[in-house]
């Protein structure tokens, strides 16, 4: 069943393969995903005068005093925002004084927010502070088709004014 083999004694140097090289990927094929992305961090002995922009994350343990529009926003407990709110998601510990606008809006116990908040989900822990208005997003309703006058009711219409 096994045997051995004879043992040649000529010593050939090994012959290292190289490895293959990956094929460029076909476009039926999924896309690789990106690492996750890191939050960013202000923080707490960090000011900045002036908006922040971002598709990402950011968490605010500093002072903003300008607009911020990022993907997700956490306000730290030490955290403040003077100016409008635009995210995807909010969290706030800190305190903002401006108008937040989001789809998912989370007020802790330790937050202070003086300012109107424009959401789809608002939670709010006991001890929030919130001064301002709850609006909710309005999705518009769709607009019942009318068809379109006949040009015989347009010109009776014409006629008669």
């Amino acid at each position: 069943m096994f045997s051995k083999q004879a043992k040649s004694n000529n010593k050939a140097p090994a012959r290292i393969e190289p490895l293959p090289t990956p094929m460029a990927a076909a476009p039926s094929e999924p896309a690789r995903r990106a690492p996750p992305k890191v939050a960013s961090l202000l923080s707490a002995d960090l000011t900045i005068e002036g908006g922040v922009t971002g598709e990402g994350e950011l968490q605010i343990d500093g002072v903003v005093k300008g607009d911020v529009r990022v993907g997700r926003l956490t306000v730290g407990e030490t955290g403040h925002v003077e100016g409008s709110v635009y995210a995807e998601a909010v969290e706030v510990r800190g305190r903002v004084v401006g108008a937040i606008t989001s789809k998912q809006v989370r007020l802790y116990g330790t937050s202070y927010v003086d300012g109107d908040i424009t959401h789809e989900q608002l939670a709010m822990e006991t001890g929030a502070f919130f001064q301002g208005r709850s609006l909710k997003f309005q999705r518009p309703a769709p607009a019942p088709s009318q068809p379109a006058p006949h040009p015989e009711h347009l010109a009776i219409a014409k006629s008669a004014g």
